[in-house]
């Protein structure tokens, strides 16, 4: 019987995290009447079968935000570019852009509209490596310290950089969109520097797949009033889009995936 009641705890545990709920380790004890390290012991285990991340007094659900960049870039390819394609469609000549990290954000990178006389800024490596290639494109690089599950320079100096630049229309890489909670982050230098970009970019887009609608992560990055557009994948239900339409936000869908 002592092996069954962790267990069928750890189940519960289990089930909240595979719904996109964060998990406090006191407040688990409390609620089971238990001592912090036996949830400590659950939360490491769950760990160990990779249905969590651990962090300081608790877990994380694991999300397509907390892999690595190089793990997400082949991911969901062709529904990417949908997105990718759809935005680009926002950009007007001789503007200065900036494509924040994310996957997403580079595969907007192959469809840029050619001879636009476009100046492109970015904090990511591999969109800096992407813009690179293409001669039409001038590039400026934000440096710093790489973080490499983000992709590329969220430091205090790339924040510093950043409040220098005078942005036409910034294209805000999102780890989760939420109708209430607006655009969210998992890294807490993430988010701060996603905040400062937004309050020196004009216009602000979100490229948003459908797995990333009507979720959240800790750090409040932006309200979806603040956010010029939210393109969407061409399936995404109608009534999550009905919900972010009435908490302010303009939307775009992409057509289906060629």
């Amino acid at each position: 019987m002592s092996e069954q009641i962790p267990m069928a705890r750890r189940d519960v545990i289990a089930d909240r995290l595979a719904q996109g709920q964060a998990v406090v380790a006191a407040t688990l004890a409390a609620e089971f009447d238990v001592s912090e390290d036996a949830i400590r012991r659950d939360l490491r285990a769950l760990a160990t079968e990779g249905r969590c991340r651990r962090v300081y007094g608790g877990a994380l659900p694991i999300t397509p935000g907390l892999s690595p960049m190089a793990a997400r870039i082949g991911e969901g390819r062709e529904r990417k570019r949908a997105l990718a394609r759809a935005a680009a469609t926002t950009i007007k000549p001789a503007e200065f852009i900036f494509l924040d990290n994310g996957s997403t954000n580079l595969a907007l990178t192959e469809f840029l509209p050619e001879e636009a006389e476009l100046t492109v800024a970015t904090n990511s490596i591999d969109i800096a490596a992407a813009v690179l290639r293409r001669k039409d494109l001038r590039l400026i690089m934000i440096g710093g310290a790489v973080n490499p599950v983000v992709g590329g320079c969220v430091d205090a100096g790339a924040v510093l950089a950043i409040t220098q630049l005078n942005i036409d229309r910034c294209f805000l890489g999102a780890c989760a969109v939420s109708p209430k909670g607006g655009v969210s982050a998992f890294d807490l230098s993430d988010a701060a520097f996603k905040r400062t970009l937004l309050s020196v970019s004009r216009e602000s887009v979100v490229l948003a797949t459908t797995d990333k609608l009507d979720t959240r992560a800790p750090h409040r990055v932006a309200a979806n009033k603040d956010i010029a557009c939210l393109v969407v994948e061409h399936d995404a239900p109608a009534a999550q889009l009905k919900a972010f339409a009435k908490a302010g936000a303009s939307i775009l869908k992409a057509e289906p995936p060629r």
